[in-house]
């Protein structure tokens, strides 16, 4: 069986043993629209839960519109000029707007990078700003939430007139679905806010996982916060398998969001009979997976289909390597990675950078074995990481299956953590 992964920019085709593969999960049905400029448009002038963006625009002195970082596809160079048009109709012309890029504890996205995901009409003509969790000037603190999160945000943000995000809903690793109330927490807030938000109180939580928001503690705080500083207007879309445009949701943040989350629920689950020896996934391609800090998403996402003692292998390009230099000092210093969890919840614990994305990795190798196949890590050093390096699929699937025996069952998830995968009894119940 021939399959096409999500690798990088190009993809990459693997050969799958037909007689193993018991399915080949996907995302379902949402189409392409076919005018997603007539579409915007109606989302902004016919939004949910507000009034049209140029009528909450209008009579106010500025505004901070918050856009994703490079790990998102949003169609940014595509949503953002309507947005400012409305704005413009209402008064706020473009040298009163701020773009603040929330790139929550992730590094800064600058020069044809910042171009590219803005469009270049954007970028020549409005002001860009990257969020840095770690300047504590540039951030206001807001009070403690009643769970203990110190509530630091953006100050550009806070002292706008006019507050809007534009995101995505996709399944999220730990907090259900993004886009929403993720713009502002973690988005744009400070590091402080986020390694409390980040903590085990709420990451060990079995609702703290893909598709749940009920009972979710990370999605329930991170609403809580971003209540404190509600945005004015909300802009999300829901995107098909090519990354193109399939909905717009534009309103209120939680009513917006809310219908998002029901379009996209319908269009990210598929299911596999029972519970596999081999998952094959990835990390969604570029630019999910320029590093191994993102791909963790892949190999956690693989974990409801995969076997106790089964087998996870993420093909991931990684072509900016392991990530930032403080999630890679804390992954090195760490000896035992599956007692990790534990370790982190001592009393006598000091929090280390990036330890959230550590907790989530020993939440897949705690019980399964994961490969990586990728292009951006020597392996000398990604073998450091508790992964098991490997230089295709097919070597990766042939070592899983002398492992497993010569009847293991094998799915393939060809968009990673874009999709959700369940088993069909869990569907019926």
């Amino acid at each position: 069986m021939r399959v096409r992964l999500d690798y990088g920019r190009n993809g990459l085709e693997v050969e799958l043993p037909d007689a193993n593969v018991v399915g080949v999960l996907s995302l379902r049905g949402a189409p392409a629209l076919e005018d997603p400029d007539a579409a915007i448009a109606e989302a902004l002038t016919n939004p949910i839960g507000k009034p049209p963006l140029r009528d909450v625009a209008r009579g106010r002195r500025d505004a901070c519109i918050v856009v994703c970082d490079v790990t998102r596809p949003v169609p940014n160079p595509i949503l953002l000029p309507h947005i400012l048009r409305e704005l413009e109709a209402a008064g706020i012309t473009r040298d009163r707007v701020t773009l603040l890029i929330a790139t929550g504890t992730h590094r800064p996205n600058l020069g044809d990078e910042l171009t590219k995901m803005i469009g270049e009409e954007v970028a020549s003509t409005v002001k860009a700003v990257n969020h840095v969790c770690t300047d504590l000037d540039s951030v206001r603190y807001l009070g403690t939430t009643e769970n203990g999160v110190p509530v630091k945000l953006n100050a550009t943000y806070l002292d706008a007139d006019v507050k809007i995000t534009v995101g995505m809903i996709e399944p999220h690793f730990m907090a259900g679905y993004a886009g929403g109330r993720k713009m502002v927490m973690p988005g744009i807030a400070a590091l402080e806010t986020v390694q409390a938000w980040h903590s085990p109180k709420f990451l060990e939580h079995p609702n703290a996982t893909m598709g749940i928001t009920e009972g979710n503690p990370v999605h329930e705080e991170a609403r809580l916060i971003a209540n404190l500083a509600r945005p004015d207007f909300i802009v999300d879309v829901a995107l098909d398998v090519k990354k193109r445009i399939c909905a717009v949701f534009a309103g209120d943040m939680e009513a917006a969001w809310e219908a998002g989350v029901s379009f996209v629920s319908k269009t990210v689950f598929d299911y596999v009979p029972e519970p596999v020896d081999v998952v094959v996934t990835t990390c969604g391609g570029f630019p999910l997976d320029l590093t191994f800090y993102q791909t963790v998403k892949g190999m956690v996402g693989a974990l409801p289909i995969c076997k106790p003692g089964g087998t996870i292998i993420v093909a991931s390009e990684m072509a900016e390597g392991v990530g930032n230099s403080h999630f890679l000092e804390a992954l090195l210093k760490v000896d035992d990675i599956r007692a990790f969890p534990e370790t982190i919840q001592r009393p006598d614990w000091t929090f280390v950078g990036d330890q959230w994305q550590i907790e989530e990795l020993a939440k897949a190798v705690r019980h399964h074995q994961v490969t990586v196949v990728q292009s951006g890590v020597p392996d000398d050093l990604l073998s450091r990481l508790f992964v098991t390096p490997m230089s295709t699929v097919e070597a990766a699937v042939a070592a899983a299956l002398e492992r497993h025996g010569p009847n293991a069952t094998l799915a393939v998830i060809p968009k990673g953590p874009y999709v959700i995968p369940a088993v069909q009894s869990d569907r019926a119940a």
